[in-house]
């Protein structure tokens, strides 16, 4: 094997694990910054509230299950970062607020993917030896937000969007859904793939992901190519 194919390697593995990295960094910080403006600085003091990626990796979530969903070819790629340290009591206004850090993290990836989006605008001024290197960052830092963004969003929890249903809801529903807490990230992940795996292999097509995930990325990544001029 020579010298080139090891560049290119590197090359390959770099342009998903920069985004993955960026993504997931910003997305935890958010949390943590939001929280500590809202009355808790507990992720503040743990030094969590940092654009340091060695504050959130988690090696399986950050690292691990993004290159096995990649190689398994799945449907969409996603992964997470050791979760960010919320006392909720200490918030300003805990119910109100819990709603807000947790929105906090899709809407940092929302924002990552549109400074993306306008970076590619800037693709001409890279020099010649790095410019497809840039754009395949580029595409996938848009994508990877995105899809971090809608599938946070999902209202189950442990997931932002679930945070944010448990916040809206009547305290007996959100005692109820709460409690899923431990088991929905399993749930979701069941849902995406097992059950579409196994009805694929009794002859039905069951493309859940594309309703759940792909419909509302396209959807956001149409407005951001409208607003930022693509």
């Amino acid at each position: 094997m020579d010298a080139d194919y090891f560049v290119g390697l590197i090359q390959g593995a770099t342009v998903w694990i920069i985004p993955v990295i960026l993504a997931i960094t910003l997305h935890e910080a958010a949390h943590g910054w939001a929280a500590s403006r809202l009355g808790d600085p507990t992720a503040r003091l743990l030094g969590r509230v940092t654009l340091n990626p060695l504050a959130h990796i988690d090696p399986f979530g950050t690292l691990i299950l993004p290159a096995m969903l990649l190689i398994m070819k799945a449907p969409f790629l996603f992964g997470y970062a050791k979760p960010v340290p919320v006392n909720f009591s200490r918030l300003n206004n805990p119910r109100r607020d819990m709603a807000l850090v947790a929105l906090a993290g899709p809407a940092s990836n929302i924002l990552l993917a549109i400074v993306a989006a306008l970076l590619f605008h800037t693709v001409d001024l890279m020099p010649s030896v790095v410019d497809e290197w840039f754009v395949e960052n580029l595409r996938n830092l848009f994508l990877l937000n995105l899809v971090l963004a809608v599938f946070n969003m999902l209202p189950i929890p442990p997931l932002d969007g679930g945070r944010v249903l448990v916040a809206v809801l009547p305290d007996a529903l959100a005692w109820r859904v709460a409690r899923l807490e431990r088991a929905g990230l399993v749930v979701v992940i069941l849902v995406l793939f097992l059950v579409p795996f196994i009805a694929g292999q009794l002859g039905f097509t069951l493309d859940i992901a594309s309703v759940l995930i792909w419909g509302p990325v396209d959807a956001l990544a149409s407005v951001i190519k409208a607003i930022t001029g693509h």
